[in-house]
């Protein structure tokens, strides 16, 4: 599964570890996610999505 958190959190300006504080994860799991190593709990994508204001639809995608 692909993401866009990074790209989001970047045009947001906010750090891993913003991100990590903020939902109450540590900063490697950000990290894991980022780099498709991870994929979140639906709870967990269900928070990133609000956080990052988009939806889980818009940040997680299939792969082919």
């Amino acid at each position: 599964m692909k993401n866009r958190i990074k790209e989001l959190r970047k045009i947001q300006g906010y750090r891993q570890e913003d991100l990590a504080t903020a939902l109450g994860v540590s900063r490697q799991t950000i990290i894991a996610i980022e780099n498709n190593k991870y994929n979140p709990t639906l709870e967990l994508a269900m928070k990133l999505a609000r956080y990052l204001g988009t939806t889980v639809e818009e940040l997680f995608s299939l792969e082919d």
